[in-house]
């Protein structure tokens, strides 16, 4: 097995567990342009895994695969249970509730209270009566720092509490595997500390973690293992420490000069 293709275990877990996410040779092109080559990569539950690269990799669009945002011209991508991009074999609503994406754009309504922005989906969806949906909302809003802030509007909160309750929103309908795509990117140095505290905290509470970003330090400190992409493929991955320590290609060795 290549280093681009192991199977990492989470701290603490056997190397022989099912993982959770397994993608086989995962191909997408938008017209002529390939953008995924081959992709191959699995996630053991409980595990932070960051995806860095430089812009134009291929790593959003790999991450809106593993949601079903993007269709797929090739390979597999079994993701909780779900094979995804295969007719037929998943469904939509359920997978969304499987796996959450919190996207760099809050995309909170701004005529609703935050409050009202995470139990949309749970009542609407879900179908679950307003008074248990209102009890998750104002549960994952205390899990991410903003209980006094259920009633307010996403105008009223700064860039990274509107992140964080988007962040809240996903996690009200209790995923199996978190995805992030940039989240902190938009946001000013002191906000982005306490977004990334929020994920360092879900981490922590073993919650299966796929994360897209440029904060290196932070992916250098918790991420349990890494996964750089380069024009469109799985260049390098492996436990965090490891590949910063010994990168095993100029191209991986060229970004950590860049980026550290």
């Amino acid at each position: 097995m290549s280093r681009a293709e192991a199977v990492l275990p989470a701290e603490g877990q056997p190397i022989d567990q099912v993982p959770i996410v397994r993608v086989t040779g995962l191909e997408k092109s938008f017209g002529p342009l390939k953008v995924l080559d081959g992709v191959s990569f699995a996630v053991q539950p409980g595990q932070m895994v960051a995806v860095v690269g430089r812009s134009g990799s291929g790593k959003s669009t790999m991450l809106r695969c593993l949601n079903g945002l993007e269709d797929i011209q090739g390979g597999t991508i079994e993701i909780c249970g779900h094979q995804v991009g295969r007719p037929g074999s998943w469904n939509k609503a359920q997978l969304r509730s499987d796996v959450g994406m919190v996207f760099q754009s809050y995309n909170l309504f701004p005529h609703l209270t935050v409050e009202r922005n995470i139990t949309l989906a749970l009542t609407l969806v879900q179908k679950k009566p307003k008074a248990d949906a209102r009890r998750i909302a104002l549960a994952v809003l205390e899990q991410v720092g903003l209980a006094e802030k259920a009633q307010a509007y996403p105008e009223q909160l700064s860039g990274g509490q509107q992140q964080r309750v988007a962040i809240a929103r996903s996690l009200a309908l209790s995923p199996q595997v978190m995805l992030f795509d940039e989240v902190t990117s938009a946001l000013d140095p002191e906000l982005t500390v306490e977004v990334l505290k929020v994920m360092e905290d879900l981490s922590r509470g073993g919650m299966t973690m796929i994360l897209v970003t440029h904060e290196m330090g932070f992916a250098r400190r918790v991420a349990h293992s890494v996964i750089f992409m380069h024009r469109g493929r799985v260049w390098e991955s492996g436990p965090t420490a490891e590949l910063f320590a010994r990168p095993q290609t100029i191209e991986f060795q060229q970004f950590v000069g860049s980026v550290l």
